[in-house]
């Protein structure tokens, strides 16, 4: 069944919800247009139990496992199918799609971050994969966005008619502002866009991502916090770490 890909498209559940992009293939023959991957690490299973909403738009669209932890547990409750889940963080994604874009001569946005931070990630894409990468760096604003500034931003992206688009307006603004403005974003001519956190200012080198060993044994959120103390950080790994209660309910 695996080798007709039927199997690899079926959703894995894991803690209450369904990801159905659980590995590159899933997402590569999923029909959704755009395709809009949402990276669900532990705070946002913990958050999709308590906002309905947020569970609606985690489950209507490309789920993949981001994070070392969700990533274990969902294949060690899912062992017939273990093979095929895969850990697809938005950090690691951002490359496979920028080099995927230069090679197919595609338009690459990335929307967010500082102004410095943005221009730095281009430069940098360029450099690692060549093809046309344009950016944008959006003044700051809280939620609700203001109608002006969500028209700016489509208007940038519309002229720019990106095929992928990677959208850094911290999680999980970033998420609802992509779900609010798909029909937009469809017409402006993407084909892929993804809410990428820090992974800007990883790309461009603003900010140093965790050792790959930190990565494996699911300590990532700490060494963020380590290296970079803010308060939403310590509450956001404090609610991570509720996630047991949900895998395991």
């Amino acid at each position: 069944m695996s080798a007709s890909g039927h199997e690899t498209s079926q959703p894995v559940p894991f803690a209450g919800l369904t990801f159905r992009g659980h590995n590159l293939e899933a997402i590569r023959r999923a029909p959704d247009m755009p395709k809009f991957i949402v990276t669900v690490n532990a705070d946002f299973i913990v958050r999709a139990q308590e906002d309905v909403d947020f569970r609606r738009l985690i489950e209507s669209h490309l789920s993949t496992f981001d994070g070392q932890v969700p990533f274990a547990l969902a294949r060690m409750l899912n062992r017939d199918r273990a093979s095929q889940i895969e850990k697809l963080s938005g950090s690691d994604l951002i490359y496979t799609y920028l080099k995927e874009a230069a090679e197919a001569g595609k338009t690459s946005f990335l929307f967010g971050a500082s102004p410095a931070a943005n221009e730095r990630a281009v430069k940098a894409s360029k450099e690692l994969y060549g093809g046309l990468v344009l950016g944008y760096s959006p003044p700051i604003a809280e939620e609700p966005l203001p109608a002006t500034w969500t028209e700016e931003a489509l208007q940038r992206i519309s002229a720019a008619r990106p095929a992928y688009l990677f959208v850094a307006l911290g999680a999980p603004k970033q998420e609802r502002w992509i779900a609010d403005n798909l029909d937009a974003l469809r017409v402006a001519g993407v084909e892929c866009v993804m809410g990428c956190g820090g992974s800007i200012d990883f790309l461009g080198g603003t900010i140093k991502r965790a050792p790959r060993w930190v990565q494996s044994i699911g300590m990532e959120g700490i060494y963020r916090l380590v290296s970079e103390p803010r308060f939403f950080r310590l509450l956001r790994l404090l609610r991570s770490f509720r996630v047991f209660a949900y895998v395991f309910k």
